[in-house]
């Protein structure tokens, strides 16, 4: 209801939490009241070892090992893209199942999947299933983990230069100037996207401030 042009979205939402048939009908409905800006952001939610399992565990949900909560995202994005084409017919994933699905919604334009993740496996799988791939601004193999993800891209007969690279860091001077040199440094890869974490308490005035030094886009009032 208060801008029509800032993008939407969720980094990233472990497809462990909600089966896709749910997730598929509640991106559909961001879309369609945001007027197509959603960038509908995926991942395969922490292991033992990050503090994000707390997320499945007080819920009661399993955490699986870390190649299976990889594949859980691949299913994922399969079923989302075949429930918003309208396909009806059943699915059989190791994973997720579909029985003849009906009366999910379509959104139009679909949303484009961003697969979020830290490694070769899932850059892959981003490259090969998913419109993008988000990883940190700062990981010291980014421009390998970008080549993979456009190379599985270009092997699943999909156009690389279409692909989506978004990144993310915290708010910093540094990241805000589009000829400093660590936004050069992501323009030199293909990045699309740098997004900058903020965490509460947040501070509006320095929020605002950074705002004021970021390139306006031509079309932007």
């Amino acid at each position: 209801e208060a801008t029509r042009r800032i993008m939407l979205g969720p980094l990233v939402l472990n497809v462990g939490m909600r089966p896709p048939g749910l997730l598929a009908n509640m991106a559909a409905t961001l879309q369609q009241v945001s007027g197509g800006r959603l960038l509908l952001g995926l991942g395969a939610g922490g292991s033992r070892a990050t503090p994000y399992v707390r997320e499945q565990e007080g819920i009661g949900m399993p955490v699986e090992r870390d190649a299976v909560r990889a594949a859980r995202v691949a299913e994922a994005c399969q079923v989302l893209r075949r429930l918003w084409a309208g396909d009806t017919s059943d699915f059989a994933g190791a994973h997720y199942r579909l029985a003849r699905p009906d009366g999910i919604l379509r959104p139009d334009p679909a949303p484009p999947i961003v697969v979020g993740g830290f490694g070769p496996r899932m850059a892959a799988i981003a490259g090969r299933w998913a419109d993008g791939f988000n990883t940190p601004a700062r990981h010291p193999q980014l421009a390998e983990l970008i080549g993979m993800a456009r190379d599985a891209h270009a092997k699943a007969g999909r156009d690389p230069a279409r692909f989506l690279v978004t990144v993310f860091a915290g708010l910093a001077d540094g990241w805000l100037g589009a000829d400093s040199g660590p936004r050069r440094g992501l323009a030199t890869l293909g990045v699309a996207r740098v997004i900058l974490l903020v965490s509460p308490p947040y501070d509006l005035a320095r929020i605002a401030a950074a705002g004021r030094l970021l390139p306006t886009r031509p079309e932007a009032s």
